[in-house]
């Protein structure tokens, strides 16, 4: 059994046991976080939402906070002297999935 959840304005495909690395959640570490927005539960019965299936949740544990690697931007203008060097680390929270209730 799997389901597409949204969270952080992305939509992810998750089955019960599996980590997923979303968008910072305001959770601390062994927090249980529930996701209401499910679009689609697949497996014995398929229920597909318009745009939401009414009465499903995902439920999971918070893993871990964290941060990924840093992406570097380097802007840089010919023959003016000028450049410019910006990194970037985006947040990120580690759920692993306790169980998908549809």
């Amino acid at each position: 059994m799997y389901a597409i959840i949204v969270t952080g304005g992305k939509q992810y495909k998750v089955q019960q046991g599996e980590a997923v690395y979303v968008e910072k959640l305001n959770a601390e570490a062994g927090e249980k976080v529930t996701f209401d927005q499910v679009v689609f539960v697949g497996g014995d019965a398929t229920k597909v939402g318009a745009p939401f299936v009414s009465g499903a949740t995902v439920t999971g544990t918070v893993e871990k906070q964290g941060r990924e690697k840093k992406v570097v931007t380097f802007k840089y203008k010919p023959k003016k002297g000028q450049h410019t060097k910006v990194g970037h680390r985006q947040p990120y929270t580690k759920v692993v999935i306790d169980a998908i209730n549809a």
